[in-house]
């Protein structure tokens, strides 16, 4: 079996939890080289894989595919520099800060014939592989409304964090392009947004929560309409997602546990092993409720939803098989351009104070 020689750039919260581990898992990547500009970390955690100490040096390496887990401004130059060295790319989220740019390094990867991955890895949360399995199969009727949160009790800025930091800093980037790309990945292209975009804190530099209405056209006159939100003030978080339709609701509190895992040090296994990853617990199961008889709305059944397993092993898995050309890629750089779009109409919308529609040239 062949396997993709790889280099993770950056060894801080996204290297060293959400990109590193999962390469290691995946047989068909080999994780050879990883970028850390000071310390041995890496090192430690991976003594197979050369540690560097420039981005330059990974470039001039014989690795095939290059993953940019390194802080919001760097993502646009770093990805540009890999994908003109004839790399192919996975970029963190979000992937540009700028429509213009996205769809730059778009165009880049189309002329050097390399792919472009944007590290949408929230498609791959167990939460939100239950929702969709619940839109398909119908379980609330014809779906109104879904409410999608990603709350945090954060009340006091992380002193010299990047997050906190004006360029490619703010909830909005962080947070933004994962509620959003779910959104555009359950239901396509929204019709107008309208946005509420906010500094909570009572200090911090950046907008930190916001508020983004998308209504989704679905045909004879109907919406579907998709609050997205997050905020650093939930000392008590609400659900993390809320879905009506015309045949029942669906209500899941709790983030998917992948990350809290990782952090707290198991890792996830070789995907060629049997070993499990990662149920989540019954008690932080959702739960729908639906009406035995849609003419007797009071006569309720309510059901706990087992959590589909989620599993970030499979956005990496398919980006090996789509380098491999035995798959399509599930995330394409248009996906990130989509998102790019997004949050810049989310921008207008705030800076006018309307709601903007969401033109469908290019989409």
């Amino acid at each position: 079996m062949r396997r993709i020689r790889t280099g993770v750039v950056g060894y801080g919260l996204a290297g060293r939890v959400f990109h590193a581990p999962f390469v290691s898992a995946v047989p068909s990547l080999e994780l050879t080289a990883i970028v850390q500009r000071t310390g041995e970390t890496a090192k430690q955690a991976y003594p197979h894989a050369a540690q560097l100490r420039s981005f330059e040096e990974l470039l001039a390496s014989d690795v095939e595919l290059v993953v940019i887990g390194t802080p919001n401004p760097t993502h646009y130059p770093f990805t540009k520099q890999a994908l003109l060295a004839g790399k192919h790319v996975v970029c963190d989220k979000p992937m540009t800060t700028t429509l213009a740019q996205a769809e730059e390094l778009e165009k880049i990867a189309r002329e050097k014939g390399v792919l472009l991955f944007p590290f949408h890895n929230r498609r791959w949360d167990g939460d939100f592989q239950t929702l969709r399995k619940l839109l398909q199969e119908g379980k609330v009727g014809r779906a109104v409304t879904l409410e999608s949160r990603f709350d945090r009790y954060r009340p006091d800025p992380k002193p010299g964090a990047w997050r906190e930091e004006e360029e490619g800093g703010g909830q909005l980037y962080d947070i933004g392009p994962h509620l959003i790309d779910q959104a555009l990945t359950l239901f396509g292209h929204p019709s107008t947004i309208t946005a509420n975009i906010r500094h909570d804190r009572n200090v911090g530099k950046v907008p930190d929560a916001f508020d983004l209405i998308l209504v989704f056209p679905t045909g004879r006159d109907r919406t579907m309409t998709v609050r997205l939100g997050t905020t650093v003030l939930a000392a008590e978080g609400g659900p993390r997602y809320r879905l009506n339709g015309t045949g029942g609701s669906y209500v899941k509190y709790g983030l998917d546990p992948q990350e809290p895992t990782i952090l707290a040090g198991m890792l996830p296994p070789s995907l060629d092993s049997s070993s499990p990853w990662l149920a989540e617990a019954e008690d932080r199961w959702g739960t729908l409720t639906t009406a035995t008889d849609t003419t007797k709305p009071t006569e309720l059944v309510t059901e706990k939803v087992p959590t589909i397993p989620g599993d970030y092993r499979g956005f990496y898995q398919n980006v090996a098989d789509s380098i491999l050309g035995t798959a399509e890629p599930a995330v394409t750089a248009r996906c990130a351009i989509r998102v790019a779009r997004m949050i810049e109409l989310a921008m207008e919308s705030q800076r006018t104070g309307t709601t903007v529609r969401v033109d469908s040239t290019g989409w």
